[in-house]
């Protein structure tokens, strides 16, 4: 139990900033119209994301489910910038 608490504290805000981040630079239009609802999503996809930690069977599965999924979409966001699908300009 201690596990599965630890990976949904740790490993879930970070995995929603990396997925709604990569949501809110991939949604057609522009940034700033697509920024704030963005934003507003993040809150409901970290809540779901502690979720997920408690249904996994042990917090090793958990670590592994949330850290990859976290690692895959940080990486995702640098191939996204890193090729310039963006409207992003810095």
């Amino acid at each position: 139990m201690w596990g599965k608490s630890f990976a949904a504290g740790l490993l879930g805000l970070p995995f929603a900033t990396a997925w709604v981040g990569l949501a809110a630079l991939l949604w057609p239009g522009t940034l700033q119209t697509n920024t704030l609802p963005w934003l507003l999503m993040a809150f409901p996809v970290w809540i779901g994301a502690m979720a997920f930690a408690f249904l996994c069977r042990t917090g090793l599965r958990a670590w592994l489910w949330l850290g990859g999924s976290t690692a895959l979409g940080f990486a995702l966001l640098y191939v996204v910038k890193a090729l310039g699908w963006t409207e992003l300009t810095a």
